[in-house]
């Protein structure tokens, strides 16, 4: 039986492409069969990656059977994966998030939860020599996960050790990163084909604060006026997702890569409560810029408060 290899849902450049590596990995030069697959439709910088490096779409699942081997990279928290993960075999997990808890496994596994920006680096270094073996679109693959998960070295994420494993790759593929990174923002920054509820779960994580459950939203894009110019039907649209999705209330925060800030969306006084404890900011309107907040990791979910 093939082992799935999968991130979380509404998978991002890193739960699209570190799959894809892994699986490779796993497959070419492990001997075990692997299979990378998706929870959902990859956003647009994924389905760049896809795209400019010709590699096929994963196969997208809605759950895991019983006893299916699995393994979990770019995310250890239930919420983010199948209804059916715990009854799945889980062989291996491959993260660089804090942990949550709730996952069940049938036996002791290999568990990999490194301080790094980007599971696609930690890769990297457990190939160890193998990962000189890597073909070009494997490189590649690392390469956008790690410019993709660090804003291009803007993110607070970002270490000296996922820098240098970029840039090393970048210059086995002779890839000027700048130029490079401008194309993948350009693809993720291109968000005019999507609904208002597709855009609020494009790179959407769930989380408790205080008792109340949020759907926390990033857009991180080159042209943030694009999306706040929907800012009233995105607000809108916020009270059937949250309806729909069991949650208490979307927080929206447009990352603007380029200016380094995020602005949040404030349709209402829980939001604007929450982002006067949180971060300290005044609020006299229905958005309120934070200057210097990239990371929903590091700068965003640690903070908030109600």
């Amino acid at each position: 039986m093939k082992t799935l290899v999968f991130g979380h849902k509404s998978p991002d450049t890193d739960s699209t492409g570190s799959p894809i590596l892994w699986a490779w990995y796993l497959n070419d030069l492990k001997g075990e069969a692997a299979e990378a697959v998706l929870l959902g439709e990859p956003n647009t910088e994924a389905a760049f990656l896809l795209q400019r490096w010709n590699l096929p779409k994963p196969a997208i699942i809605s759950d895991v059977a019983e006893d299916a081997p699995v393994v979990i990279v770019d995310t250890n928290n239930p919420a983010e994966l199948p209804a059916g993960i715990n009854k799945a075999d889980i062989r291996a997990i491959i993260d660089h998030h804090k942990l949550v808890g709730g996952l069940e496994t049938k036996g002791p596994i290999d568990i990999t939860v490194r301080p790094l920006a980007c599971t696609a680096t930690i890769m990297v270094d457990l190939m160890g020599d193998d990962a000189a073996r890597m073909p070009d679109w494997a490189k590649a693959t690392a390469l956008t996960c790690i410019l993709s998960d660090t804003l291009e070295f803007r993110s607070p994420t970002t270490t000296p050790h996922d820098r240098a494993v970029a840039e090393r790759l970048a210059a086995d593929l002779g890839i000027d990163i700048p130029a490079y990174a401008a194309e993948m923002f350009a693809a993720k920054s291109d968000v005019s084909a999507f609904s208002d509820a597709e855009l609020l779960r494009m790179d959407s994580k769930e989380y408790n604060v205080g008792g109340k459950e949020f759907r926390v939203s990033v857009l991180e894009t080159t042209s943030p006026q694009m999306i706040l110019d929907r800012k009233d039907s995105l607000m809108a649209s916020m009270v059937d997702v949250a309806k729909e999705d069991g949650a208490d209330q979307v927080l929206l925060f447009v990352i603007d890569i380029l200016n380094e800030e995020a602005t949040l969306l404030v349709p209402n006084d829980l939001v604007k409560t929450l982002a006067e404890k949180s971060f300290g900011a005044t609020v006299t309107g229905d958005t309120v810029v934070l200057p210097g907040v990239m990371s929903r990791k590091k700068q965003i979910i640690p903070v908030l408060k109600v």
